[in-house]
């Protein structure tokens, strides 16, 4: 064979290795001596760019152990996986804390103002307050539904509710109530039959759960110190509701009730507490005609329930519809319903406890 058989050009002047020339053919040739393998060439051993000498030695001494370098010179180094734990996250807001404050301070200067001005003005304002909270109800059970509670017997009943309740107290709120139930029987009567009783079993909920609620907001302006009976009950909740978030935010670990609202959590549900009984306390004391602390710190863990359990039980409202709120009328809060949800609940338990501790005065 020549050279040409393993790729070396002839003429180049370079012969190829005894080791490396083929084995004679014939028969005298034992198959045994023949070069089993080809050996590979020889290569000098490259210094790694980057190492001293001392590296050098280290390394042949240490043959047959598995280098740390990369096993290709293409090959990058992989980075150490880190085993340091991945820095906390920081707490945020669920919403725009910035609008929230904002809508919730100019809600609360007309809310004042005409409290203490002229108190049929704040009954408007309750007026208005229901009759948009029944729209939004209304509009969502309608989209996410289908069921259509009449809105137009309901606003005007629940209009008559609160200026009732305000005139005629306990008595005319009931009779109004009554009143309204009937006109969303009737009114459902002038479409097909198909979901009636769905649909005026939904608008008696809806005339129960806004302006009946709020009719006892009324009631508690009825009082000679009316006004400072509705800024207690304001304050409270708002107080509650303050403290829960505060708290929860900052030391919230152990759910109140995940699989209604994952958000609320049983420390927030003390700092309620605790926020309510002292505003409580100091709010029956001072602002309240024959009030005394005691009583403020009772009325306190009161409202700091009902807040809560009116917070929750929207929340299943919101979660069954599948909404995360209400409407889009208040930038940072949501709808009005999103507002009123704490507030509706605890209107009767103020009014039931001041009448208990002061009268009804």
């Amino acid at each position: 064979m020549n050279d040409s058989s393993w790729g070396v050009p002839q003429g180049v002047g370079h012969r190829a290795a005894p080791e490396m020339r083929a084995a004679p053919a014939g028969p005298a040739y034992d198959v045994h001596d023949a070069q089993q393998t080809r050996p590979m060439p020889i290569v000098p051993d490259v210094p790694d760019a980057g190492r001293d000498a001392d590296d050098r030695d280290d390394r042949d001494q240490g043959a047959g152990r598995l280098s740390g370098g990369p096993l290709f010179r293409d090959e990058k180094p992989q980075e150490p996986m880190s085993t340091a734990p991945p820095p906390p996250q920081k707490k945020r807001a669920g919403r725009d804390l910035g609008a929230a404050i904002g809508v919730g301070v100019g809600l609360g200067a007309v809310v004042v103002a005409s409290l203490f001005i002229v108190k049929a003005v704040f009954v408007g304002v309750i007026v208005v307050a229901v009759v948009v909270g029944l729209w939004e109800l209304t509009s969502r059970l309608e989209e996410r539904k289908g069921i259509k509670a009449p809105l137009v017997p309901l606003a005007i009943g629940g209009a008559a509710m609160v200026v009732a309740g305000y005139a005629r107290g306990a008595e005319g709120a009931w009779i109004a109530m009554a009143l309204t139930a009937l006109a969303v029987l009737v009114w459902r009567m002038t479409e097909p039959p198909e979901g009636y009783l769905r649909d005026v079993t939904a608008g008696v909920f809806a005339a129960f759960y806004v302006p009946f609620l709020a009719t006892f907001v009324a009631m508690l302006l009825t009082a000679d110190d009316g006004p400072q009976r509705v800024l207690t009950f304001l304050l409270l909740t708002v107080v509650s509701d303050t403290g829960a978030y505060a708290v929860g935010w900052r030391f919230g670990k152990h759910k109140l009730a995940p699989r209604i609202s994952p958000g609320k959590t049983r420390e927030g549900l003390f700092g309620a507490v605790a926020f309510a009984m002292v505003a409580g306390a100091l709010c029956m004391q001072f602002l309240i005609d024959d009030g005394t602390w005691w009583q403020g710190l009772l009325l306190g863990l009161a409202v700091a329930a009902s807040a809560t359990l009116g917070d929750l039980g929207e929340s299943m409202i919101k979660r069954d519809l599948g909404i995360k709120d209400m409407g889009t009328l208040l930038p940072g809060h949501g709808g009005i319903m999103d507002r009123l949800d704490s507030l509706l609940p605890t209107a009767p338990v103020v009014w039931l406890l001041m009448v208990i501790f002061v009268g009804s005065g």
